[in-house]
């Protein structure tokens, strides 16, 4: 299986733009190579060629390789940080900030900040851009029903006002969805936004290289407003952030110099 993987993530990048050479290859190539086993097939052309013609294959391809995990409220002591020092903090220098999602998944992220926000401003008030590569996941988003597992750190409160109750899920109500711009981004490839006064970015460049997690940190760096916030996961502290022109605050936040 591993004969033809250069020339399979070179059509990769031509029929999705993802390019495969920016992420870890020994951990991705495993990740492909477990799913190619488990569909029957033996080889990367057999494979590929399958993926032109079956779209549920290719949509099963597409969220595999983006690792779609995520859930509201991931690691609650940052997002209290992020509630009693960073969000003043902005806003004390601007009523409205701009925020972007970005690598949001299936929307867990960016709805959780829309709650957080909600205890500052009105809803009215919130507008966050939300982006990922995989549309199937930002459909999910839009539809916004979530297992009871992935709302097991969702205050109460924010429970019971913000989503409603179906058998064994939850709905997100729709005050919290149209808060939330969701369109479809390539972190490696598309333009980024400009002024925005906080991005999170959590939990997935650990899957690239380093020199793509430079390219990415850099175009974060520009994309931010002075004194904007870049906000990442649990596992990424940013070695060197001075090369990004970045300065940290606190654990997993990091400010514009």
């Amino acid at each position: 299986m591993l004969i033809g993987y250069e020339s399979f993530k070179e059509k990769i990048f031509k029929l999705t733009d993802i390019d495969l050479s920016c992420y870890k290859e020994r951990q991705m190539k495993r990740r492909i190579d477990s799913l190619i086993t488990r569909n029957g097939f033996k080889d990367y052309d057999s494979y590929y060629n399958s993926l032109l013609k079956d779209n549920r294959l290719y949509n099963e391809f597409i969220n595999y390789l983006t690792i779609n995990v995520s859930e509201f409220f991931r690691n609650p002591s940052q997002w209290e940080i992020l509630e009693k020092e960073i969000i003043p903090q902005l806003l004390s220098i601007k009523k409205n900030i701009k925020i972007w999602s970005a690598a949001c998944s299936t929307g867990e992220e960016p709805y959780s900040l829309v709650m957080l926000l909600s205890k500052f401003m009105r809803l009215n008030e919130i507008k966050i851009l939300a982006t990922d590569i995989d549309e199937d996941a930002i459909n999910k988003a839009k539809i916004g029903v979530y297992s009871e597992k992935s709302i097991a750190n969702v205050p109460v409160e924010f429970i019971n006002k913000y989503f409603n109750k179906m058998s064994n899920s939850y709905k997100i109500r729709e005050e919290i969805k149209k808060c939330v711009e969701f369109k479809k981004h390539n972190l490696l490839m598309d333009k980024y936004p400009s002024g925005c006064d906080l991005i999170s970015c959590r939990n997935v460049l650990i899957y690239f290289t380093e020199d793509a997690k430079n390219n990415i940190y850099l175009k974060f760096s520009k994309a931010l407003s002075p004194y904007g916030v870049l906000f990442v996961g649990s596992t990424e502290q940013i070695i060197s952030a001075h090369k990004y022109n970045l300065q940290p605050m606190k654990n997993f936040f990091y400010r514009l110099k």
